[in-house]
């Protein structure tokens, strides 16, 4: 027996109205839990603050300390046996199809709260109600479902409850971190799984987030859409949002030869992106001519090597490790074109806060590039000597 509502709509209505309020939630988490609360990539109103606060209580139960928490070990601890949901040692489904319970496994470690939850709320209303009684919240979800839509109000319900669980919980941290593509060589396997970004806010696009994760846009190229990046820009109109951070943008200006402090932090700023075009233009091409002057043993051998020489997440064992230097021994070429991408990488190597050593590094790295005798190399040092921050 089907119960009536207030609101008596068509199914499409039904669909529409649903949609409507997994949007809001998925605004929520990307908004205030992700880019708000995680990252400071922008401040909030207070209250539009405390109504996403509310709404997750409603929706989800997510206390903000727990999530925030959770993701920010996430990212510390990212490819590790400690990451709370990496495919790469969780098993891809079980964190697709397990997600919501290795979220709350994690949820329950006080070590984790305590190191990686520091300055989230910490106020009455969430000492006392949402931290304190999230099941409440549900509940409440619930009976309001069923007041409003009667007994498609009860379905609503369920889609409501398992959208973040599925989307967020499964299919970002899953294969968010097992397929989609590339656009900047990261140290982890984040990917991002569509271009646009519209059923989970803009969280589709993970491996911009994981280069830049302070950045309150997570979209890159101009054919990206991160739905939750509207969304802000919207409350930055209506003065409700302040946007505090954004990943940096730089061009190359062909002719420059001079390099300098600011060629550096371009070239800094920008290495996720500077690994990807190398490998694309310099070290993918090399590899498919090794490819055609080579025999069938060959080509086996560059394709178990090519991951290990192109990607920064791979995870290098005996075997690959083997090929690549099998590989290296029989292509001079491909020798060099690998050794000047480890030089290329000591530039902005960790603890080298040194400004005019990174500079001299470069242009020792340009000079030698230019000397190579690899046209592709040449045109690269060309291309690093151009760059620059669009701001600068």
């Amino acid at each position: 027996m089907s119960v009536e509502g207030l609101f008596v709509l068509s199914i499409w209505g039904y669909v529409g109205v649903a949609l409507l309020l997994t949007h809001v939630t998925i605004a929520s988490v990307t908004i205030y839990l992700h880019r708000h609360q995680a990252h400071h990539a922008l401040s909030l109103n207070p209250v539009v603050s405390h109504f996403f606060r509310f709404w997750l209580w409603l929706t989800t139960g997510i206390v903000t300390r727990e999530w925030v928490a959770i993701h920010r070990k996430h990212h510390a601890r990212c490819e590790t046996e400690e990451d709370p949901h990496s495919p790469r040692h969780k098993g891809i489904l079980r964190v697709l199809f397990g997600g919501y319970w290795l979220y709350r496994k994690e949820a329950r470690n006080q070590e984790t709260l305590k190191k990686f939850g520091q300055g989230t709320p910490d106020d009455w209303l969430e000492k006392h109600l949402y931290a304190a009684y999230p099941g409440v919240g549900i509940a409440s979800m619930a009976l309001i479902d069923l007041a409003l839509f009667g007994s498609a109000g009860l379905v609503i319900f369920v889609v409501q409850m398992l959208w973040i669980p599925f989307w967020a919980a499964g299919v970002i941290n899953g294969l968010g971190h097992y397929l989609g593509y590339r656009g900047f060589e990261t140290s982890d396997a984040s990917t991002n799984i569509v271009p646009w970004g519209i059923l989970v806010g803009g969280e589709e696009l993970h491996n911009n987030h994981h280069a830049y994760a302070a950045s309150a846009r997570l979209s890159n190229k101009w054919w990206e859409i991160d739905l939750g990046w509207l969304d802000i820009r919207l409350l930055a109109v209506c003065r409700l949002a302040r946007i505090r951070r954004l990943a940096p943008r730089a061009v190359s200006k062909s002719g420059r030869q001079r390099i300098d402090a600011d060629t550096v932090r371009a070239v800094v700023s920008q290495r996720f992106f500077i690994l990807k075009r190398y490998s694309q233009i310099v070290i993918r091409p090399a590899l498919r001519e090794a490819r055609r002057n080579t025999d069938a043993m060959g080509r086996r051998l560059i394709k178990r090597a090519k991951k290990l020489m192109t990607r920064e997440d791979v995870q290098a064992d005996v075997g690959s490790i083997e090929a690549v230097e099998r590989v290296l021994q029989q292509d001079q070429t491909l020798a060099t074109i690998y050794h000047f991408k480890q030089q290329l990488k000591e530039v902005w190597k960790r603890g080298s806060k040194d400004q005019r050593g990174r500079v001299e590094r470069l242009q020792a790295w340009c000079a030698a590039s230019e000397q190579s005798g690899i046209r592709a190399l040449e045109e690269f040092a060309d291309f690093l000597r151009g760059y620059r921050l669009q701001n600068a």
